[in-house]
């Protein structure tokens, strides 16, 4: 199976789950008041990144998903820290200089605590705040980044701490939730056209702009009408609303997508709620799972490929990865993907690249440092790095652009 030949091959980080000793930002604050493990050192990445960007250009990657930490660019409202811009100017610099494209994200889940205690992303302020942030690291890093990611799973970022309650702030309230996405899409918008007007300012190249969305493949669990109706409605809420949002703005170059797993949608009855929450509980397809009991559902990343092609725009997996305790699994899940997404591109879908989450083992947010994505292993004790032979075998592909059926 044969991808296109300038592929970008690689994985993806983020800078609070992988750099250690983020205490400006709103989740160091929320892991000790809500007594959650805490991120401390993390993977050290903040001062190994030389490191471990040789071992990715050592496995063939072409190209590299990271984001910087708006609490270290400006730790106090308006304040911004020389020092810190520096590292990531330096960051991009050492990707660049093995021939790794970088994919650069500015907003992954993490605030700066001042932003936090403003009201955060529910504060209608938040946007221009985030275009302050935005304009400063773009204006420093324009000329040697072509992608940029704005932010990394708007409708996960408004659920999950503002609906379900179990990210900070921990609000369950629909309204705070909608109140959030709003401000999220408008400050991609504006910052969409700020980066656009950046690049033409210092007469660059065009850059390409787009969020990380992420998606489920929603499948009904049989084809009962409100089955098929729920797995329907939920597709175009979840996981296509912003995408036609953001289209109807002609604020998209190209689309980030993120895939992990899919949902089996059963109603109990007929109901607003149900419409939107009822999930098959009898196992009735089962499929294998990680180590966190999601589906690996393959074939699911396929099916959202072809409904991703009326978009007509570029498609990059900017996240896709399993975190399990056994290595030949997380083969398996590579290459069960990538076979899918070879299906997508000969059926015309204009898939440009595939990254890995993640590089490293890391920080899962408030799962901790248990679940195990990375490529490569990370003893939390000693900071050794460990290349696994899941890496090894995916390297082959991004060496030759090819994948043994």
């Amino acid at each position: 199976m044969k991808f296109p030949r300038d592929f970008l091959w690689g994985a993806a980080t983020a800078a609070y789950q992988v750099e250690g000793g983020n205490d400006r930002s709103d989740w160091w604050r929320w892991e000790k008041e809500a007594g959650k493990e805490n991120s401390g050192f993390a993977c050290r990445h903040y001062d190994l990144y030389e490191l471990d960007f040789e071992l990715a250009r050592g496995l063939g990657h072409n190209a590299h998903r990271l984001s910087v930490e708006w609490s270290r660019i400006e730790p106090e409202e308006g304040k911004f820290s020389d020092v810190a811009l520096k590292h990531y100017v330096d960051v991009i610099l050492a990707l660049r200089a093995r021939n790794i494209e970088p994919v650069v994200t500015l907003h992954h889940f993490t605030n700066p605590v001042w932003l936090a205690d403003c009201g955060g992303w529910e504060n209608k302020k938040s946007v221009a705040a985030f275009l302050r942030y935005s304009e400063f690291v773009v204006r420093a890093l324009a000329k040697h980044v072509r992608y940029w990611i704005t932010i990394n799973e708007p409708t996960i970022y408004a659920t999950h701490a503002y609906l379900f309650g179990v990210w900070p702030p921990q609000m369950k309230v629909f309204s705070r939730a909608k109140r959030v996405e709003r401000h999220m899409i408008s400050a991609h918008i504006k910052a969409y056209r700020l980066i656009h007007k950046i690049y033409k300012e210092y007469a660059l190249f065009k850059p390409a702009v787009s969020i990380s969305q992420h998606m489920m493949a929603l499948v009904p669990c049989d084809q009962k009408l409100k089955n098929r109706f729920a797995a329907w409605l939920r597709h175009k809420l979840y996981n296509e609303n912003y995408l036609d949002i953001f289209m109807r703005h002609k604020a998209l170059d190209f689309i980030g997508l993120n895939y992990y797993s899919r949902q089996l949608v059963e109603l109990k009855r007929w109901g607003f709620k149900n419409l939107f929450e009822d999930i098959c509980e009898k196992e009735h397809h089962p499929v294998k799972k990680n180590s966190l009991g999601w589906d690996i559902y393959p074939e699911g990343l396929y099916q959202l490929l072809l409904k991703l092609k009326k978009y007509k725009l570029p498609i990059m997996i900017t996240e896709n990865g399993i975190c399990t305790s056994e290595d030949a699994q997380r083969w398996d899940y590579i290459a069960s993907h990538l076979r899918n997404i070879h299906r997508a591109i000969e059926q015309g879908v204009p898939v440009t690249g595939y990254l890995y989450w993640s590089l490293l083992d890391n920080f899962e947010w408030d799962k901790g440092f248990g679940p195990r994505f990375g490529l490569i292993d990370i003893d939390y004790k000693t900071q050794q790095r460990t290349v696994r032979e899941s890496a090894v075998k995916f390297s082959q592909v991004c060496k030759m652009g090819i994948l043994s059926s």
